[in-house]
């Protein structure tokens, strides 16, 4: 099969970001990232364009980076409370899951992916916990959240 060489002009997800210099079937250049104003063929004279794409590409990727930081200081700022109920036993009824800190998130107003609250296992234990949320591949934060517990038990300690 033929393959052709094209820059891309914008990030494109799974293939690159702009300046990136990428291989791809002939068919799908021909007939979508060329008309469609996404990349353009790797001539010579082409190539000598891409340290214009490469600046604009670092302006870019600053500015996110510098959002991420921002975003990673409003989570680490916040603080959910979450109640679960509890049986006979002190046996929890559920659990606190990244999709629960997720919609926690949304509702504070702040848009995330909701994979990237990294929760190893639901929470199932009242208390504090912290759970790390990635908002960028290089800025990571703790978000600490609270969790009671709610039932006939909690109601007995607390008498």
């Amino acid at each position: 099969m033929a393959n052709a060489q094209v820059i891309l002009r914008e990030k494109i997800e799974g293939l690159g970001a702009e300046a990136d210099v990428v291989k791809v079937r002939a068919g799908y250049a021909r007939n979508f990232l060329i008309p469609q104003g996404k990349a353009y063929e790797a001539t010579r004279s082409n190539l000598r364009h891409v340290e214009n794409l490469k600046a604009t590409r670092a302006k870019r990727e600053a500015e996110e980076l510098e959002q991420a930081k921002e975003l990673a200081n409003k989570v680490s700022k916040l603080r959910p409370k979450f109640t679960l109920e509890l049986g006979q036993g002190g046996k929890a009824f559920g659990s606190v899951t990244s999709l629960d800190i997720h919609k926690e998130l949304e509702a504070a107003g702040i848009k995330l992916d909701r994979h990237a609250i990294e929760l190893e296992k639901p929470i199932k234990k009242s208390g504090k916990s912290e759970v790390v949320v990635r908002v960028h591949p290089e800025v990571s934060t703790i978000l600490t959240i609270n969790v009671e517990a709610n039932g006939e038990i909690a109601e007995e300690e607390e008498a």
